[in-house]
C-alpha cells in the first residue's frame, strides 16, 4: 500500500483505534445499507444513490433532515480500492467523469485500514488542493462531522455490524 505523506498545511486527519477487525470496516465502507446508518451526523439521514466500490465507480450520496426529501451530499469517484485496506475517492470529479461544479470544498479522501492490536487502525485523510480550501474545510465543522460520522461507524462495528455473518464461506 502506498500513501502520500501528509502536508498539515493541506491535509486534514482522523486517527483512532476501532475495536473491530478490519473486514467489518470495509464492509462498513462498501455495504450500501450500512453506509447509510453512519455515513452522515445525525440526525441527518442519507441515502446511497450509487457505491461503485472499484476504481473509476461512483460514490454518490444525498441526505435529508426528514427523511423524505433528500439533497445532494456527495458525488464523488473511487480513485484506489484496495481491498481491507485502502478506498481513496474524490469530489473533484463526478460520478459521471465530468469536472465537478465549484464545490463548498474540493478535497480527495483517503480511508486507510491497517492491523491494530487492539482492532484496528482507522485513518481518514482528507486532501486540499491549497491552504484557504483546507481552512475552509475546517471551518465548515471537519473535525465535528468527521469526527462524529467516525465514532458512528466504530459504534457500528463495535457492536457486531459489519462481520461476515458466514465466515465459513471464504474458507475453502
Amino acid at each position: 500500500m502506498t500513501t502520500l505523506a501528509v502536508d498539515p498545511r493541506l491535509d486534514l486527519t482522523i486517527e483512532r483505534v476501532i475495536r473491530a477487525p478490519r473486514s467489518a470496516i470495509w464492509r462498513a465502507w462498501t455495504d450500501p445499507t450500512l453506509l447509510e446508518q453512519w455515513w452522515i451526523p445525525a440526525p441527518m439521514v442519507v441515502r446511497v444513490d450509487t457505491l461503485d466500490v472499484r476504481p473509476g465507480g461512483g460514490f454518490v450520496t444525498r441526505m435529508s433532515e426528514d427523511g423524505t426529501e433528500f439533497v445532494p451530499h456527495i458525488d464523488s469517484v473511487f480513485l484506489v480500492v484496495e481491498d481491507e485496506q485502502r478506498l481513496v475517492f474524490t469530489n473533484a470529479v463526478s460520478s459521471a467523469w465530468r469536472p465537478a461544479s465549484p464545490q463548498p470544498v474540493a478535497m480527495t479522501a483517503e480511508i486507510i485500514l491497517d492491523e491494530h492490536p487492539d482492532g484496528t487502525d482507522y485513518r481518514a485523510i482528507v486532501r486540499h488542493g491549497d491552504p484557504a480550501q483546507c481552512a475552509r474545510h475546517e471551518e465548515l465543522g471537519f473535525f465535528d462531522g468527521w469526527g462524529s460520522v467516525t465514532a458512528a461507524l466504530a459504534a457500528l462495528v463495535e457492536r457486531g455490524a459489519g462481520r461476515d455473518p458466514n465466515p465459513a464461506s471464504t474458507q475453502g
